[in-house]
């Protein structure tokens, strides 16, 4: 199997700065400590997969203080997101992973319901793939896997828009490349997605002096972790061939 990289596209846990949009529903400290328990359950998830090194590639810098505040372990490997919008920004760490011979495994750090068994299945795939992705519900992607790089699946892409995923898979089967895309899982960027939350997290996610946010009834009664069906890996297929 080629070696990979999971490279993990992050914001720093800052109130005001990162998950802006669940600032209504949670205010600017309570999106700010759900962007830090998600950040380290994606850190976690990564080392977990063992599928190679992981790479933290953040804004801020990696000196600025605020990173010596997080609960990360030993032997993470870090960099510098750089100038640019989140294409740029994507296809630096990309290409930078891929011109040493390493397969890019990018995820970011909003999907808790991404496992380790996605992301081995992912390195796996790129066995005979050129491409793996794993979309979410919002038509974004939780991950995208790819063991070449090519700027066109990062420029004048329409960030933010429930076309991400699709037009991706469309540039991906223009470039002749074959790709595998697993089940669509849900990430958390608005306030209506803070039901898809695991189970085990709605408490913290509550603003101070309210309630736990309530949780569709399929989750209710299971173990903290535990995520909705859509979560579950149902193995990777054939979405585009080259």
């Amino acid at each position: 199997m080629k070696p990979a990289r999971v490279v993990i596209i992050a914001k720093a846990p800052i109130a005001g700065f990162a998950k802006t949009r669940l600032t209504p529903a949670l205010g600017a400290e309570g999106a700010a400590r759900l962007a830090r328990r998600m950040f380290e359950h994606t850190v976690r998830t990564a080392l977990e997969a063992r599928v190679g090194a992981v790479e933290l590639c953040v804004t801020p810098a990696p000196g600025h203080p605020v990173w010596k505040t997080l609960d990360l372990p030993d032997g993470l490997e870090w960099s510098e997101q750089g100038d640019g919008d989140l294409g740029a920004r994507m296809a630096r760490a990309t290409e930078r992973t891929t011109a040493t011979g390493a397969a890019a495994l990018l995820i970011g750090t909003d999907c808790p319901s991404l496992t380790a068994l996605h992301l081995r299945m992912a390195a796996e795939a790129l066995v005979d793939h050129d491409a793996a992705l794993v979309p979410t519900v919002d038509g974004g992607y939780a991950l995208l896997a790819l063991r070449r790089f090519h700027p066109c699946l990062f420029t004048h892409m329409p960030w933010s828009t429930d076309a991400v995923a699709f037009e991706t898979l469309c540039r991906i089967g223009r470039l002749g490349w074959n790709v595998k895309s697993a089940q669509p899982l849900h990430d958390i960027d608005e306030p209506e997605d803070l039901a898809w939350l695991p189970s085990g997290w709605h408490d913290d996610a509550s603003p101070p002096g309210e309630s736990a946010l309530p949780t569709p009834p399929f989750i209710s009664g299971s173990s903290a972790g535990d995520t909705p069906p859509l979560a579950v890996p149902r193995g990777l297929r054939d979405a585009t061939r080259g």
